[in-house]
């Protein structure tokens, strides 16, 4: 087991943690533990390059870290009125169907690497940035027009991102078809 893997268990691990706090309204200790959750992402990635600790697992487990912490936090603070559904949906399902067209390569036998796209890693960095944000209201209120903007952004980089995914996707399916045929 790996530092860069630890870290990302304990941005697992935390995730219960920050639900069990966004859904009392415990805002302030909300915002230090999404805080800390995102440190152990920073870190995760760092640590891992700094220290030639990239492993397979890490590539499967770092993502999934960030989707169950996103996810939770997203649905959650819909839950309690701080985010529109509209947002909410948009971004659990591009999710979802990466998830998909992940399961759609897979059992198809493509043979491809999971490597996260320039956009994809603007989306996260726009996805967290409106969860803390908004669980930071606790401590520093912006104006309305932050929040919608902030909105706005992530949804654009969430369609932007899933429509590149699609397209690597059925790009790598007709070059593996195309491939099968020619045999």
């Amino acid at each position: 087991m790996t530092i860069p893997n630890l870290l990302t268990l304990a941005r697992i691990f935390l995730t219960p943690v920050l639900a069990w706090l966004v859904l009392r309204k415990s805002m302030t200790a909300a915002f230090f533990v999404f805080f800390l959750a995102g440190l152990t992402d920073a870190l995760d990635g760092l640590l891992a390059r700094v220290l030639d600790q990239k492993s397979r697992v890490g590539s499967y487990i770092d993502p999934v870290a960030d989707k169950l912490l996103l996810v939770t936090a997203f649905v959650l603070l819909w839950e309690i009125g701080e985010i529109p559904f509209w947002l909410v949906l948009l971004i659990v399902g591009r999710d979802l169907f990466i998830l998909c067209g992940f399961f759609v390569l897979f059992f198809s036998r493509v043979k491809f690497e999971i490597k996260p796209l320039a956009s994809s890693k603007l989306t996260t960095l726009f996805q967290l940035g409106t969860v803390f944000t908004l669980l930071g209201r606790s401590i520093l209120e912006l104006s309305g027009w932050v929040y919608l903007a902030l909105f706005v952004t992530t949804a654009g980089f969430s369609i932007l991102s899933g429509g590149q995914y699609l397209l690597k996707g059925l790009a790598l399916l007709k070059r593996h078809r195309s491939g099968n045929t020619a045999q």
